[in-house]
């Protein structure tokens, strides 16, 4: 119901449905109804049992919308295959500028997909992964496309088993960049080694704030 209405919506900007139980069914109405509502900027879809399946059609969605700003779907378990899936959607989507996708047992394989839709992004702002499993190698592919990406401006990568080795990629990464402000890698497995290679990104970053 809340599907079919938004389809027709002309006035909603924002809705949050976080903390219900929507799972796969109501995430597939949901996303049919972004491929047309020219109202919605803020999506709310935080734990709500939405899987890998049917991320795509969240993807789907809002591929080509036009209006939506901001869509969380954190605390689902969408993994790898749903992130594929949704991030594929960045490529071509010029209007969100926040994702959120916290806690979604996202690993490297995800990581790497995400990485691949930060290089032809020109919208996002704001992106959170805290709390997935992407590790050293994810590190590396989030770590190099940002080299050149000149939009991403908060990136939050805590509490994803980064050690030594990822935070060498994300010092590179600082190093180049000169528009990421906010930086969060807190609740790793960074060591004093990590954290050298983070200090020395940072002597030629003149932007990082936080």
């Amino acid at each position: 119901h809340i599907g079919e209405a938004l389809k027709i919506n002309t006035v909603l900007t924002k809705l949050d449905l976080s903390h219900n139980e929507i799972g796969d069914e109501g995430a597939q109405h949901i996303g049919e109804a972004l491929k047309v509502n020219k109202a919605l900027t803020t999506l709310n879809l935080e734990n709500n049992l939405v899987g890998s399946e049917r991320a795509t059609f969240i993807g789907e969605g809002f591929k080509d919308n036009k209006a939506l700003t901001s869509l969380n779907l954190g605390g689902n378990s969408i993994g790898d295959e749903g992130a594929q899936h949704v991030v594929k959607a960045l490529k071509i989507n010029k209007a969100l500028t926040s994702l959120d996708l916290y806690g979604n047992g996202i690993g490297v394989q995800g990581a790497s997909h995400i990485g691949e839709a930060l290089k032809k992004n020109t919208a996002l702002t704001t992106l959170i992964l805290w709390g997935n499993k992407i590790g050293a190698e994810g590190a590396k592919h989030i770590g190099e496309p940002l080299m050149k990406n000149t939009v991403l401006t908060s990136l939050d990568l805590g509490g994803n088993n980064i050690p030594d080795e990822g935070a060498k990629y994300i010092g590179e990464a600082l190093r180049e960049n000169m528009v990421l402000t906010t930086l969060y890698l807190c609740g790793n497995s960074i060591g004093p080694k990590g954290a050298k290679h983070i200090s020395e990104g940072l002597k030629s970053n003149t932007v990082l704030t936080t």
